[in-house]
């Protein structure tokens, strides 16, 4: 009897593998590292980018991550045309009284954005605040921990805290004396007036005023000039230039010696010194 030819076998088509979504790694900032630059865009346009805990959370982690990164020279901070920051979000302000003496625990070392303050306030590398639209209140007192600000010309600056009962609490008392005097701080603090961008100039409290939506790019230019530099120079001259604006002038000198002598031992000195007798650009390596 034949046998029947064996019927071919048919290969199954593999079902197609489901697509994960990407899940971002935050949720109210944009994170962007490119050419020495690491822009954290705060991100909650709906809110004006009032800061939360969470928010402020995110920046300080970034900020902790990218500080160890030697590819990255400085920080940007920036929002968006509409408001670089409106402040600390109110809403969400409150207190049962029975929490009252842990809130004064947590100030420190606990509640997120006063450990965001403490970071920006020892942060060694440039930070930079590209500001746009609204930085009051909070937002305000976050760009001026960093180290100078960008804005664009329809930047407004201000902290309204008193018209509702409270005073600037990160850092605002303290900052915005040092970069205007105390006459002007108490007045701007007393009355909650907004400054415009070029009375912010004015007062020192920009350094360089851009067509709207061009901070960004005008705080990416400035970075793009320290690259050349060596990022020690850069590190220990903040150090110097921070830590002897509340130093006498001897006091803040010595510390100066101190910090410039340290680089004696580097191997980026060596280089710049070496690359000034060739003629040529050194290549640091931040060691």
């Amino acid at each position: 009897m034949a046998r029947k030819p064996a019927a071919k076998k048919t290969a199954r088509k593999k079902a197609p593998a489901k697509k994960t979504a990407h899940k971002p790694k935050y949720k109210f900032i944009l994170v962007n590292k490119r050419n020495g630059i690491c822009n954290i865009q705060l991100n909650r346009p709906e809110f004006l980018n009032a800061m939360n805990i969470e928010m402020a959370q995110e920046i300080a982690d970034v900020l902790v991550d990218v500080e160890q990164d030697r590819k990255i020279i400085a920080v940007i901070l920036s929002g968006n045309e509409r408001a670089f920051c409106a402040g600390a979000d109110l809403g969400r302000m409150g207190s049962k009284p029975e929490d009252w003496f842990d809130m004064y625990r947590e100030r420190f070392n606990v509640a997120p954005n006063r450990q965001l303050y403490r970071v920006l306030c020892f942060y060694t590398k440039p930070v930079i605040s590209a500001v746009e639209g609204y930085c009051l209140g909070g937002g305000f007192e976050t760009a001026m921990w960093g180290d100078f600000i960008v804005a664009g010309e329809n930047a407004q600056f201000g902290l309204p805290e008193v018209r509702h009962s409270l005073i600037p609490g990160g850092g605002g008392t303290q900052n915005l004396p040092r970069l205007i005097g105390p006459a002007l701080a108490k007045e701007m603090i007393w009355t909650g007036r907004r400054l415009k961008a070029d009375e912010a100039k004015e007062y020192r409290i920009v350094n360089h005023v851009v067509p709207v939506g061009q901070s960004l790019k005008k705080a990416k230019e400035i970075v793009a000039e320290m690259a050349k530099n060596g990022p020690l120079g850069i590190m220990m001259s903040k150090q110097a230039i921070n830590r002897g604006l509340d130093q006498s002038r001897f006091n803040g000198f010595l510390g100066e010696g101190d910090l410039a002598h340290m680089l004696n031992f580097s191997e980026d000195r060596a280089a710049g010194l070496k690359a000034f007798k060739e003629g040529k650009r050194a290549n640091f390596k931040g060691q």
